[in-house]
């Protein structure tokens, strides 16, 4: 019988392993909300004061709930965002520009595949990525060093 006891939650862990769930995630500290950026929509009353860290190390905070509509890595998605280093240096942002973006979700990089799945439409999420779910040690031209954390502010404004 203490066999069995032991045997369940390795069995549990493999099951829930199998079955995809992020049995890693986790709460961390406090921290600000983000200073939102010109032309940005509100933040929810209520938005998370941490972030939650997936099993591939990605951290985000819903800012925003958005509707039951998510997209899937396979979908195209029209956003605003706004992008900055640790050092807080703005590297890229559609608002910035005046107009927001569209592409394929599987065609940027991973952090942003895995975090705007985790978002609904008309939603608002705040993504810290660390360097090998973004450019890694190449980094990304002279904005975006070789292992660099990239901050994201993402309003998902359409899942086409």
């Amino acid at each position: 019988m203490p066999t069995r006891m032991v045997l369940r939650p390795i069995v549990l862990s493999l099951i829930l392993l199998l079955l995809g769930v992020t049995v890693k995630a986790q709460e961390s500290k406090e921290v600000p909300l983000p200073q939102l950026p010109k032309g940005a929509g509100k933040i929810d009353s209520d938005a998370p004061k941490s972030f939650t860290t997936t099993g591939s190390g990605l951290q985000y905070r819903i800012l925003r709930k958005g509707s039951e509509t998510k997209p899937k890595a396979t979908n195209e998605v029209r956003v605003n965002y706004h992008g900055w280093l640790d050092s807080g240096k703005v590297f890229d942002s559609s608002y910035n520009r005046g107009e927001p973006i569209s592409f394929p979700l599987n065609r940027v990089i991973k952090g942003w595949t895995e975090g705007m799945q985790l978002v609904g439409e008309g939603g608002m999420i705040e993504l810290t990525i660390p360097p090998d779910l973004a450019y890694g040690s190449r980094g990304a031209g002279a904005d975006v060093p070789p292992n660099a954390t990239l901050h994201f502010l993402v309003e998902l404004l359409k899942v086409q």
